[in-house]
């Protein structure tokens, strides 16, 4: 059975709307982007991550970053 993906595209489609709305007309432009998905099992479960730079230090700052934003 394929996994349902719906839920991680309903997520990045809201996510981009919100860019749009907050930084319409600013000439912004999208720079690395992560994602991160837990997968649940029925016995187990993982946290996957995925960002569009590969390099460590990238991956590390955008997580770090993203938590500093969650303690604010």
């Amino acid at each position: 059975m394929a996994i349902d993906q719906s839920k991680v595209g309903r997520v990045v489609a809201e996510q981009m709307e919100a860019i749009e709305r907050d930084h319409e007309g600013e000439g912004c432009e999208i720079g690395d982007v992560c994602v991160i998905v837990e997968i649940v099992c029925p016995n187990n479960g993982e946290v996957r991550v995925r960002c569009s730079d590969r390099r460590p230090h990238i991956r590390t700052g955008l997580l770090m970053h993203a938590m500093m934003m969650g303690l604010e």
